[in-house]
């Protein structure tokens, strides 16, 4: 297995993981359950730290299919840069996760101002992880790109119009 297949591999853990990790996470504020906060942090924690492989993956990634057909340059980028806001995100995320869970075993309670911002924060990395994951899909997946998009000779975007568009140039 190369780092390509680690990378798509990997991939989905940290968007899909960080909203089982936030859902749990709400549920256990709202039960005020403490087992079900604590298996909540540590499942995002655990999604922090495989966030880190496939950040590192991604360039390799890029490597191996940015000369292949079909394949923009520009959407490349586009993923590229959305994942470096999304792997900070995720690492305030397992930061304010790691603590607090740390919180809750050391002191036998739920500090709620400590968990709501970590269920705040992961809220906005899902976001964020998730933006990034569509826009990782753009780059093979030409059936999500839209019809706006056309890829040139190169794998460029461009706003040509297709075969049977009129000009409005009369």
């Amino acid at each position: 297995m190369d780092t390509t297949h680690l990378h798509l591999l990997l991939n989905h853990f940290p968007i899909i993981g960080t909203l089982i990790g936030i859902l749990i996470l709400a549920y256990g504020i709202y039960s005020g359950s403490r087992r079900t906060t604590k298996a909540a942090l540590f499942t995002i924690i655990i999604m922090s730290l495989i966030a880190i492989p496939v950040f590192l993956t991604g360039e390799p990634a890029e490597e191996s299919v940015e000369n292949l057909p079909g394949v923009s340059h520009a959407i490349i980028e586009e993923h590229e840069e959305a994942a470096e806001i999304a792997i900070w995100l995720m690492a305030i995320l397992g930061i304010i996760s790691a603590i607090s869970l740390i919180n809750l075993i050391s002191k036998n309670q739920i500090n709620k101002s400590l968990v709501l911002t970590a269920l705040f924060a992961g809220l906005l990395t899902f976001a964020a992880m998730a933006r990034t994951g569509y826009l990782g899909g753009k780059i093979r997946h030409s059936e999500i790109r839209g019809s706006s998009t056309m890829l040139n000779q190169n794998g460029e975007g461009s706003s040509e119009k297709t075969s049977g568009e009129n000009d409005d140039d009369d």
